[in-house]
This record gives structure tokens, C-alpha cells and sequence, in this order.
């Protein structure tokens, strides 16, 4: 495990990892890498296949692990509970034993990834009173997904140790999940300038800070000129340039959700829910739209104009019309705009 934290005066430090303690006075960044339910269960897998009796005491360290029992809470709070035996049987399959190499070599490139450098890249888009305290978990677990996991309470990225992952790819995910969680430490006053609008206002402004998955891509790329996928497969490049290419259609089918709130035609949660989550898809428009509109708001205006509309969400709408028309003036790429009437409901101009 390793800690790394940021300071005041911007330096960063990385040290043997103990526990994160409560620090007198609050530093911008306390990372905490955190592999050890993943060595400890290559630790029983490696004995097990040299036909050695796994210790109970070799159990009790990876169930022991912060990780494990972390793991074990998220699962039972979404009704897929497990239990350390069904866990066993897992650790000990033929599947995990194939891997076993593969997972080693992975967990071992992974733990030579530069997480200060993703830190790095989530505060650069990010307001300077934004902070992040965070705790990165690289798992082998039957499930291959990845979240985040307690962030108003404790916030823990939690990694599926995948062996068709480069420790670049690992660096940029971590990237992306410490952009949103240094985001959520700033977004009260987004709450704040929204409260008063009009219930149906103010979903549609709730929803607009979905595209903050936008916004945690060019964070994570390293900038407007870094492609978001440089260090993914060719497929996974190939399908954001085509769903990229969708961008104005994109745009205007989350206007036609937005507005919808707006005029209340959507009357239940489960419709308002089925339609919203919908636009995320693997990478859907709150990632494509989102990125192309912040893009095209650096680039035309800087960043600090970016991150200062990240504040209110409501704002990038706005800046990125005033952008996108001026480029569209100019001769550029033709881009689609917000329409005034969203504009006007949700109180920007």
C-alpha cells in the first residue's frame, strides 16, 4: 500500500501507507493505493496450486483485508451478499488458477502505475477548493465490474484486477473516478443555485451534471488534444470516434429529456429514470456530449472559463452556446446549440 498526499504549497509525497489519520489541517489530496486483498488472494492461489494445505490464518489475512470487507458491505447492500466459504470456492476454481500468472503480472505493472500523475490530471480540471480523499482497491473477485463505492462517508475506487488492462488504462481510470470524487466536494454550490427553480427545472439542472462523465474524460485524457482513449484498444477507440460522430444528433435527443422535465411530460421517477440512464450507455452522450462541449469551451475561452462553469453545470450550456456559435461563424464544424427555451427554464442565458 502506499499513501500519497498534497498540500497546501502543491507538493506531493509518497510514502509507505498506513491508515489515512485525520490531518490539523486538511490536505488538497490523501490517496491511498490499496492491493492487498488482491496479493493475499494470488498468495493462497500460488499454494494451492504448488499442492500445498491453505492456512486458515492465510483465509483470515484476505478476509481481513479493507478491501474484502468493503467488498462484502457493497454487495450486501444491493442484495448479493456472499459468504467467505462461497468466496473459498472462488479463490480455489480452475478459472482463477488459469489466470493466476496473468493476474500477478498485472497486479505487478499496476502497482508501478503513477497515481500521483492521475491525481495530477483530475485537479488540473478542477476549481482550486476542490479536494479529494480517496482510497484505490485492486480486487480478484467473481464480478468483473468496477465502481466507486461510499462517497459521501469514505470514498473507495474499487478496480477489477483485469489482465487485458494496461497500467496506463488503470491510471487513466483512476484519473477519471478521482476527478468525480474531488468534483463532488465542490458541487454544494451547484445545489445551492438551483434550489429555487421549479421542480421540473430543477431535475432537468440535476440531470446536467451528468455530464460530468464528459468532463472526468478530458480530465483523465490529460487535455483537449489527448484523444480520451490514446491508451485503449482499437475497438474501444473506434467506438467513441463513431458515437462522437452522433454529437449534434446526441446533443439534441438530451435536449428533447431535458425539456421534457422542463414541461413535466415526464410524470414518474421510473420514466424519468428509464430515459436519463439511458444516455450513459458504455460512453453514451453524457460522456461524448460532455466531453465535446468542454472541449470546445477550453479551447475557445481557456480553462479557467471551464472550470469555473463547472461550479453550476447550468453555465457550461451557456458557454459552450456562446463557443460553438462563434465557431460556427467562423466556418468551422457546424455544432449544434441548446435551444433558448432550456436556456430560459433552467435560469442561464
Amino acid at each position: 500500500m502506499r499513501l500519497i498526499v498534497l498540500g497546501a504549497a502543491a507538493a506531493i509525497g509518497v510514502a509507505a501507507a498506513a491508515p489515512c489519520r485525520a490531518q490539523q489541517a486538511p490536505e488538497r489530496l490523501q490517496l491511498r493505493f490499496d492491493p492487498s486483498e488482491a496479493d493475499a488472494a494470488l498468495a493462497v492461489i500460488a499454494n494451492h496450486h504448488a499442492g500445498q494445505a491453505v492456512a486458515d490464518s492465510d483465509w483470515q489475512r484476505l478476509f481481513a483485508t479493507e478491501p474484502y470487507q468493503r467488498l462484502k458491505r457493497r454487495e450486501a447492500s444491493l442484495h448479493r451478499a456472499f459468504t467467505d466459504a462461497e468466496f473459498q470456492q472462488f479463490v480455489l476454481s480452475d478459472s482463477v488458477a488459469a489466470r493466476a500468472a496473468a493476474l500477478q503480472l498485472t497486479l505487478d505493472a499496476w502497482k508501478r502505475a503513477d497515481l500521483t500523475a492521475a491525481a495530477a490530471r483530475a485537479f488540473a480540471y478542477l476549481p482550486a477548493d476542490a479536494r479529494i480523499r480517496a482510497k484505490v482497491f485492486v480486487l480478484i473477485k467473481p464480478e468483473i465490474n468496477s465502481f466507486v463505492f461510499e462517497t459521501r462517508t469514505d470514498p473507495a475506487i474499487f478496480l477489477y484486477l483485469d489482465p487485458s488492462r494496461t497500467a496506463a488504462q488503470f491510471e487513466n481510470t483512476v484519473a477519471h473516478e478521482l476527478h468525480h470524487i474531488g468534483y463532488s466536494t465542490v458541487s454544494a454550490q451547484g445545489d445551492s443555485a438551483i434550489a429555487a427553480l421549479p421542480p421540473g427545472a430543477k431535475a432537468a439542472a440535476e440531470w446536467v451534471g451528468a455530464f460530468g462523465e464528459g468532463f472526468a474524460m478530458l480530465a483523465a485524457a490529460g487535455g483537449p488534444d489527448v484523444h480520451p482513449h490514446a491508451e485503449s484498444p482499437p475497438a474501444d477507440r473506434a467506438r467513441w470516434d463513431r458515437d462522437l460522430g452522433n454529437f449534434n444528433l446526441d446533443l439534441l435527443r438530451v435536449q428533447v429529456f431535458l425539456l421534457d422535465l422542463v414541461r413535466g411530460k415526464l410524470a414518474t421517477q421510473e420514466a424519468r429514470d428509464s430515459v436519463g440512464y439511458g444516455f450513459f450507455g458504455v460512453q453514451g452522450p453524457w460522456y461524448t456530449v460532455g466531453w465535446k462541449m468542454a472541449v470546445t469551451i477550453e479551447r475557445r475561452f481557456g480553462r479557467p472559463r471551464l472550470i469555473a462553469c463547472m461550479l453550476d453545470p447550468r453555465q457550461v450550456l451557456a458557454a459552450y452556446n456562446e463557443a460553438a456559435a462563434a465557431q460556427n461563424r467562423a466556418g468551422g464544424e457546424r455544432l449544434a446549440l441548446w435551444s433558448p427555451e432550456l436556456l430560459m427554464a433552467l435560469g442561464v442565458s
